[in-house]
């Protein structure tokens, strides 16, 4: 390709057949939707909200394929068809033997956690997720963080991220030995380094260390596509390959995995826990008729596992990955050119905010990430996540806040939702709201809940 070409103009690979109208607010409707809210923007109602990028869990737009399969729901109590259907898929693009279909992600994450964590084990882990870190507490484990110090810095750009620090995992195994690490777990990518992959190299490496401890990977696969997507484009050796066979290749070096099915799969609703060894699958069944439903169920409708099974195909589509994690470049590198403080690279799901530097005038006491979310909602009523020292937590053991090196506000880009003009529009709010920012106070705490507290906790402003 010639290098001087001029670059051409891209636009999503498909066409809008239905539209939901949006209500674009006022100014003073948003800063009485906001107050209401406790400046949480998980608390507000979805009608005040114009551009909606708090989450891409359960927002995709799911295709014509999808819908026309929800209609072919079998909805038998017991070995519904759309189970058999779901099941196949997993074990043709991951790999997996065994399937349990759960409601959401967080469900396998709970489920694993139970059969695998006993009291005083050490699950490690290539950075923490809220959900996932609280399952393996509640199951009396303690999460370590093995992630490369890279992943905790803002400015650095590692291709990888979210690769593991071999020297902190083998340090980890020897001194609290092996039969204390129930499984490592593995993420791919990793949300709270802001969307960054694993290498393949490096998790090759894991595996065989791993390996020669006996301790087996249990993996985080919600974003494997748009991992695989990154080392395709960033590791030697995989240009040429298909991202469908990427995902396969990573998924054949762990041993089981969770899936949150609301992100890569293309779904509203429903996940799974997949698994290799017979003896854990019949532990996971035993649990979800507990707590989910049937084990060919797991608490979601036949139409939900078929829209599923054909998310999953979709989601390993080239076209539509190279546009999923292009939506998220483009808006990245619009605010890198208004000299707006990012998450570096530019992650897979979303464009991370760096709080600290926007807000640099608020120490992390003053709650700078939530702060910022709750202005760019004020400003022009687009929703964000924070994920900073809320979202972090308190340590147990002294009741004092968790401070995490990155505090961070997440602009998560649903997939097949918004249009490039939506994100121009989300980039000049941005732009609006750092050139106001030191007249930007902070937040404190009116209410804290005492688990997952970034989801209903509510603050007021620092006057």
């Amino acid at each position: 390709m010639d290098k001087n070409k001029k670059q051409r103009s891209w636009a999503e690979p498909y066409k809008i057949k239905m539209v939901e109208p949006v209500r674009i607010s006022t100014f003073e409707e948003r800063k009485k939707a906001i107050e209401a809210a406790g400046y949480n923007t998980f608390l507000l109602r979805s009608r005040d909200v114009y551009i909606d990028l708090l989450t891409d869990s359960g927002t995709s737009a799911m295709s014509d394929r999808q819908w026309a399969g929800m209609m072919m729901g079998d909805e038998a109590y017991a070995g519904s068809e759309n189970f058999y259907h779901l099941e196949r898929k997993v074990r043709r693009f991951y790999g997996y033997k065994y399937i349990v279909p759960t409601h959401q992600g967080r469900a396998a994450e709970h489920i694993i956690s139970q059969i695998m964590i006993k009291k005083g084990d050490y699950i490690p882990g290539n950075m923490y997720f809220t959900t996932t870190k609280l399952h393996q507490e509640l199951a009396g484990g303690t999460f370590v963080d093995v992630v490369i110090d890279e992943a905790h810095d803002p400015d650095n750009e590692h291709p990888f991220k979210a690769n593991v620090d071999l020297d902190k995992l083998e340090t980890l195994i020897i001194e609290k030995g092996a039969d204390r690490i129930p499984y490592v777990s593995i993420a791919t990518s990793v949300n709270m380094a802001g969307g960054q992959p694993i290498s393949m190299e490096n998790l090759k490496q894991v595996r065989e260390l791993t390996q020669n401890y006996g301790i087996p990977i249990i993996h985080d696969m919600t974003r494997v596509a748009e991992n695989a997507f990154f080392i395709k484009q960033r590791e030697k050796g995989y240009g040429d390959k298909p991202v469908r066979e990427i995902v396969s290749e990573i998924c054949c070096l762990t041993d089981g995995a969770t899936m949150s099915a609301k992100k890569d799969a293309l779904v509203n609703i429903g996940g799974f826990l997949a698994l290799n060894d017979k003896e854990l699958f019949k532990k996971a069944c035993n649990m979800v008729v507990i707590y989910e439903g049937l084990h060919t169920y797991g608490g979601l409708a036949g139409r939900d596992m078929e829209a599923m099974a054909i998310g999953i195909t979709e989601s390993v589509d080239e076209d539509h990955i190279k546009a999923r994690v292009g939506q998220v470049e483009y808006l990245g590198k619009k605010l890198i050119d208004m000299g707006i403080p990012i998450v570096l690279p530019i992650g897979s799901h979303g464009v991370f905010l760096n709080a600290s530097k926007i807000l640099s005038h608020l120490s992390q006491d003053k709650l700078p990430a939530q702060t910022l979310a709750a202005e760019l909602y004020l400003d022009a009523g687009i929703r964000a996540m924070e994920r900073g020292v809320v979202s972090a937590g308190r340590n147990p053991e002294t009741g004092e806040h968790n401070y995490p090196a990155l505090e961070l506000v997440r602009l998560t880009i649903p997939r097949r939702v918004y249009t490039q003009a939506h994100l121009d529009v989300v980039a000049e709010s941005v732009e609006a709201v750092y050139e106001n920012r030191e007249a930007i106070t902070g937040l404190e705490f009116t209410y804290e809940p005492e688990h997952l507290r970034f989801f209903q906790s509510r603050f007021q402003k620092i006057e």
